[in-house]
Parts: structure tokens; sequence; C-alpha cells
């Protein structure tokens, strides 16, 4: 009985006819893409710092000052707690600022990418005649659901 060699994995049963294939263009590999990631990365950054911090700070001074905290600044109000309360305003504040930050410089980018893909996606699936039926006219952005 002859031997053959152990067959690769990787190649077909069958030939394939010497057509190369463009990979389609993915969305990562786009420049606008990763200043879109670094944008959210850098406010992530110094959302958490502000955030974190500020409550890391509140536990260390009540830990280690309890007589500074326990000093009142008029009334039952000491300054731990309106050190507590102003975590709530840092909360607060951090939160405005991610919404105006997405708002003013993430939300443009990504819609602008969006809207690239979905072109490239069109121009790679458009049938040579028309699908529709009967004389339809293909209308771009009808998906069936509504875009933003």
């Amino acid at each position: 009985m002859p031997e053959f060699p152990p067959r690769r994995d990787d190649t077909p049963t069958f030939p394939l006819p010497h057509i190369e294939h463009a990979p389609p263009p993915r969305i990562s590999d786009h420049p606008e893409f990763h200043s879109l990631r670094r944008a959210q990365r850098r406010f992530g950054a110094r959302a958490t710092i502000l955030s974190v911090g500020g409550f890391l700070l509140y536990v260390l001074l009540s830990s280690f000052v309890p007589a500074v905290m326990n000093q009142p600044l008029f009334g039952h109000l000491t300054i731990g707690l309106a050190l507590g309360l102003g975590q709530f305003v840092i909360m607060g504040v951090t939160a405005w600022c991610y919404v105006r930050h997405m708002r003013t410089r993430v939300d443009p980018l990504a819609r602008g990418l969006r809207s690239r893909q979905y072109e490239n996606e069109n121009r790679r699936t458009r049938p040579s005649a028309p699908s529709q039926g009967a004389g339809q006219p293909v209308q771009p952005g009808a998906r069936g659901f509504r875009t933003w």
C-alpha cells in the first residue's frame, strides 16, 4: 500500500481558482478609530483619577486624621460630613463631564466612522441588478430600523 504524506489542515480538498479576494477593510485599522479610542481612554483615565482619588482622599483623611474630620464647620455639620457630601458633587461633575465629552468629541467621530463603514458595506454588497423587484429604487439607509 502506498504511503501518502499527511495532509495539512489548511489546504483545500479541491483546487481553488486563483482569484485574490481583498479582505474587507476593518474599522479598527482606520486612523479615526484610533483617535476615537485615544479620546475615550484619555478621558476615562482622567475621570477615574478624579473620582477614585477624591474618594480615596476622603477615606484616608477619615482614617488617619479623625481630629480634622470631626471639626465643626457650623451647627452639626463637620468637615468630614461636608467632604462626604462632596463625593456626590464629584460624581455628578464627573458624569456631567463624561456626557459633555462624549457629545462633543467622541460621538462625531463615531458617527463619521459608522457612516463610512455603512458606505463600505453598501459598496461591497451592492448587487449589479436591482433586487427590490419591479422597478423599486434601492433606498440608502432603509435597513428596517431607525438609525441614529
